[in-house]
């Protein structure tokens, strides 16, 4: 009997996908190793994140659930972990096996290490990576235009501050927002970008103002999310009678000639002829390096199947010295004729199922 991946979570089987996040969420705080200093809590936290790993993804889902643990590890299917054999074919070529990090795992899926210091306080540098909004622990960061994250009309009345004062004061000018296109290849090794932006500035006399260019460097890290947002403080405009807004860059990602990006992951399609996708075949996958890497299989090759090399991918955003991988996946090229000889050979070779 291997392991049974739902117990492990504390779900019944046929849980939906947001009840395998909720159940990773309770079990990942419960044993994380800086809450729970029991014996056997970093076993136990280890435990949940590889089922995490395994019931968040549809495809080892599927195996799982079909095979049990010992289909999806790639040995003898029993039938007993995973629910029972239904439907032919067996796991095939899929070899799993948890390679993760659950530290790194819990950092991506709650935006942090450490979310239970996350009620108060900001965010380092003015850069917002994502973080989940479903997330109980974000609430409470800072934004929403008051002090902390709290509401501006319950800031401004706390200990006689703003709605007290006969003071008209500035407002600030709402973010003014750029997106910034980077490359994979940025993303692989980080770079600096330099932005030219023109903006208003007032004249020593406080009432007039003249138009200004310059130049603002912005750092990008290895492994950072589309969607990362860099915050230049107070860089809008300027007039007497407003606060500068804040100029944002938004991370996009720029369409890649041969990758897709899926988080730390990058998905590369290899078109293969159907002789191959039956006979076996050797493919050369490229790499973000330029360097590339030599994929065999002898097994038959359905479409959309998929192999994996593992750090290959993008660095992980918070643990750049980590990569995901890259995926190879396959695209069957089927021909557009066959010669009624060509149709007879394969009648009388292919098998009759």
């Amino acid at each position: 009997m291997g392991k049974d991946y739902y117990d492990v979570l504390g779900i019944k089987r046929g849980a939906s996908e947001d009840d395998v996040k909720k159940a990773y969420r309770k079990q990942a705080l419960r044993y994380h190793p800086d809450k729970n200093k029991a014996a056997g809590a970093e076993e136990k936290f280890k435990e949940v994140a590889e089922a995490y790993d395994v019931l968040s993804d549809p495809q080892k889902k599927d195996i799982y659930d079909r095979y049990g643990e010992e289909g999806l590890k790639g040995g003898s299917p029993s039938g007993g972990g995973g629910g029972g054999g239904g439907g032919g074919g067996g796991p095939g070529a899929f070899h799993y096996t948890f390679q993760g990090d659950p530290h790194v795992i819990f950092e991506e899926f709650f935006g942090g290490h450490n979310p239970f210091g996350q009620f108060f306080g900001g965010r380092n540098g003015g850069m917002d990576d994502n973080m989940d909004t479903d997330d109980p622990f974000s609430r409470f960061g800072m934004g929403g235009g008051g002090m902390g994250g709290f509401p501006q009309s319950f800031s401004s009345g706390m200990g006689g501050i703003g709605s007290h004062s006969s003071v008209v004061k500035k407002q600030q000018d709402p973010p003014v927002v750029h997106d910034l296109q980077v490359t994979l290849e940025e993303i692989l090794l980080g770079c600096t970008k330099r932005m030219k932006i023109s903006r208003k500035r007032l004249n020593p006399d406080g009432r007039t103002n003249r138009r200004e260019d310059k130049i603002l460097e912005v750092q990008i890290k290895k492994g950072w999310k589309e969607g990362t947002k860099i915050t230049f403080p107070k860089e809008g405009d300027e007039t007497p009678t407003n606060i500068p807004a804040d100029v944002v860059f938004v991370l996009k990602d720029k369409p890649h000639p041969v990758f897709v990006r899926d988080g730390a992951d990058i998905i590369y399609s290899a078109r293969i002829l159907l002789k191959d996708a039956l006979c076996g075949c050797t493919t050369s996958a490229p790499t973000l390096e330029g360097k590339p890497v030599t994929v065999s299989t002898t097994d038959i090759v359905q479409p959309g199947m998929r192999r994996r090399i593992s750090g290959e991918g993008l660095p992980h955003p918070r643990r750049p010295d980590r990569r995901g991988d890259l995926i190879v996946e396959y695209e069957v090229k089927f021909p557009e004729r066959l010669s009624r000889s060509d149709r007879e050979t394969l009648a009388r070779v292919l098998p009759q199922f």
